[in-house]
């Protein structure tokens, strides 16, 4: 599961492999690390139909059901305590059950997912390398490090395949109360033989061209599915965590 990646690139780099129309990201720093939860650039295709680079919150509201089962466990500890927890008291638990969001989409066969598979939910998000923590390299302390994977050393920009929701109404975290935000996330697959030795449950499901970006963000459902695959082997390499005060980097090498 990827819960870290990092932008190094110009924003005019991404427009123009994103072929994007309009740009209100703002300003987007030079060399950004994401992490969950917070606001990452997407490449989206807005309800006005224009396709647009906007900031939004990284992490898709998370199925009905996962809520239900947290809420069950907190009415319980309440009730072991000698609270009284009825259906009323139920409800608000269940309505105020924080939701951190989910980062990576596997199984878009799910009735949660399927619903936001169409044109108006895709977007892309760019990055230009993606760490992934690397239990066999244990650093003093026993702290697990990341191992940083790219298209090349020179860490060329290329995108996740995402899905957004736009004004989801839910608590992300308990001290902000319920929020609506513009939410997005991206695709995971199956790892190849890079990813797969250090994390073998999944890599996320990358597009390397302007026309692979194109047909995720145009094209039918049952006409793109099959993007949802690893990359081959010999266009991932694992490179070193990236530094913090890069100058950017052009997509023209």
């Amino acid at each position: 599961m990827c819960n870290l990646y990092n932008v190094t690139t110009t924003q005019e780099a991404i427009r123009q492999l994103s072929k994007t129309f309009r740009d209100i990201a703002g300003n987007i720093q030079p060399s950004l690390d994401l992490y969950p939860d917070q606001m990452g650039p997407i490449v989206r295709n807005a309800p006005d139909g224009v396709r647009e680079l906007a900031r939004v919150r990284w992490g898709l509201p998370s199925s009905s059901q996962a809520l239900f089962e947290a809420t069950k466990k907190r009415a319980d500890k309440l009730r072991a305590k000698g609270r009284d927890v009825d259906d009323a008291a139920f409800q608000e638990l269940l309505r105020m059950e924080p939701d951190g969001g989910t980062t990576n989409v596997r199984n878009t066969a799910s009735r949660h997912w399927s619903r936001w598979l169409g044109v108006e939910n895709r977007c892309v998000v760019p990055l230009t390398s993606f760490a992934e923590p690397n239990p066999g390299a244990k650093i003093e302390g026993g702290r697990t490090p990341n191992a940083w994977f790219a298209l090349d050393e020179g860490r060329p920009l290329m995108f996740f395949a995402g899905l957004w929701v736009p004004s989801w109404t839910s608590v992300r975290k308990v001290k902000e109360g319920p929020t609506t935000n513009d939410l997005y996330a991206f695709l995971t697959t199956e790892p190849n033989n890079v990813v797969g030795p250090i994390h073998p449950k999944a890599m996320p499901v990358i597009l390397r061209t302007a026309e692979e970006v194109d047909a995720w963000l145009t094209l039918p459902w049952p006409e793109v599915r099959a993007m949802q695959r690893p990359l081959p082997d010999d266009v991932l390499v694992v490179v070193d965590a990236p530094e913090k005060k890069d100058e950017p980097l052009s997509l023209f090498r």
